[in-house]
């Protein structure tokens, strides 16, 4: 069967009007569906796609004092391929010539200082990110609908842990999970990228290739002039192997053949352009001797695989991957007041993820297996006796079937494929057929 494209996507419910005064920008990795997001939330605006070199040409010569008459409140796809725009954007917006303009990108150059200086004050930043599971499972059906957010979003309500999940539902009736496990499976598959959605699998490893070649070709072009590309190419592929793991310039320097600044540089291309983002170690001792160093993670499943070449089962690698993905995606989307840690000690004793929120935090262990086991929060319970008041609780991030109590202090085990998906799984508001064939 043959889907298409179009979902539902959560960051549309912080975009603001058309009728607002402000300059809005909007980033994200190329192929997220920024160009689809804001024709449809923007549609009565002029729309023009700076990918075309024309379009280049006509916007660098146009005077600034023509800008509004000549463009006028716009949509500008692709705004870093043209540099000079900006000052332009920001005149006519401070003359009160223009009253609405959205700038997109494909990479956080455009997050870069320079590009904040230039509007601060005037603009309100987004970004765009692969689908997450939540987002597979509904279909547009206008922006105006309020959806059922996922169950992780609850965690930033800074309420304890068993407060949060008493109220749900320990498991979802046979059809409502087989739809939470099929979004699941896809990302664990596939990566997020919506044009993989029809598509099938030979088609879709065929287009996870070309497009590596068109990162190294044209996105990475907006962030560095590589003479060779090879250097980095590789440096990709090593850095793609090593996700999960706690990051070292000098042993990928080493690997790839290049200097440790140079490694550190491409790291900065890779993160810029959102294919990784770095995890921090946290930062407040609460034992003796704690990690200092982050760790890497691939944004995308999809892209992942395609750059590995693995294309076997879930592994624990690709399973810590996805789940931290999915929780740095919502927490940026959603704009939350948190922030994501892991915690290391130099003796080896290690929590996963520290989820810090204004009222306190949540420590999360990551398992890719069906089975949650009381020893598995060892590390966990250490950790609550430092963090005093400040412990809300722990998850036991899992391939299960339940939601259930697992240990003291409040240290629970959830399904990811619940905690990724609505709360109470309203389903009622799809299509009974769609909700049996999701991807």
């Amino acid at each position: 069967m043959v889907f298409d494209t179009h979902r539902y996507r959560f960051v549309s419910q912080r975009l603001p009007s058309a009728a607002t005064h402000r300059i809005v920008v909007l980033t994200g990795a190329r192929q997220t569906g920024k160009t689809t997001l804001c024709r449809a939330a923007y549609s009565a605006l002029r729309y023009i796609n700076l990918d075309a070199p024309e379009n280049r040409d006509t916007l660098r010569q146009l005077s600034t004092l023509a800008w509004a008459q000549t463009v006028g409140n716009a949509v500008i796809d692709e705004a870093q391929k043209e540099p000079s725009i900006f000052e332009k954007v920001k005149f006519a917006f401070d003359e009160g010539a223009i009253s609405f303009t959205v700038l997109t990108g494909s990479s956080q150059i455009l997050l870069l200082k320079k590009i904040r200086e230039s509007l601060a004050g005037r603009a309100f930043f987004y970004e765009l990110w692969p689908l997450m599971q939540s987002e597979l499972l509904q279909k547009v059906m206008g922006n105006s609908v309020e959806r059922p957010v996922p169950l992780i979003d609850a965690f930033f309500s800074g309420h304890p842990v068993p407060m949060v999940l008493a109220t749900t539902q320990s498991v979802l009736l046979e059809a409502d999970d087989l739809a939470c496990r099929q979004a699941e499976q896809h990302v664990l598959a596939w990566g997020g990228m919506p044009a993989l959605l029809p598509l099938s699998d030979a088609e879709r490893w065929e287009w996870l290739k070309n497009y590596g070649y068109t990162y190294l070709e044209r996105d990475l072009a907006d962030l560095a002039r590589l003479d060779d590309l090879m250097p980095f190419r590789k440096y990709q592929k090593l850095s793609a192997l090593r996700s999960s793991m706690l990051l070292n310039y000098s042993e990928l320097a080493r690997d790839t053949g290049i200097s440790v600044d140079s490694a550190r540089r491409y790291m900065e291309y890779l993160r810029l352009s959102y294919q990784t983002f770095l995890l921090q170690p946290y930062y407040k001792n609460i034992t003796s001797s704690t990690i200092k160093t982050p760790k890497l993670f691939w944004t995308d499943v999809g892209i992942w695989r395609q750059l590995t070449g693995y294309r076997g089962e879930m592994s624990g690698q690709l399973y810590e991957t996805m789940v931290v993905a999915e929780i740095v995606k919502w927490i940026r989307t959603r704009g939350k007041e948190a922030e994501l840690y892991f915690y290391r000690t130099r003796s080896g004793m290690e929590v996963d993820l520290l989820l810090e929120t204004p009222t306190g935090i949540i420590a999360m262990e990551i398992k890719s297996r069906a089975t949650a086991y009381t020893k598995d929060t060892r590390a966990m319970r250490t950790v609550a006796k430092q963090l005093g008041n400040k412990w809300l609780g722990g998850l036991v991030i899992y391939t299960g079937m339940a939601i259930k109590p697992l240990a003291e202090p409040d240290i629970w085990a959830v399904p990811s494929h619940r905690l990724f998906q609505p709360s109470d799984f309203q389903l009622g508001q799809m299509d009974s057929l769609e909700k049996r064939s999701i991807i």
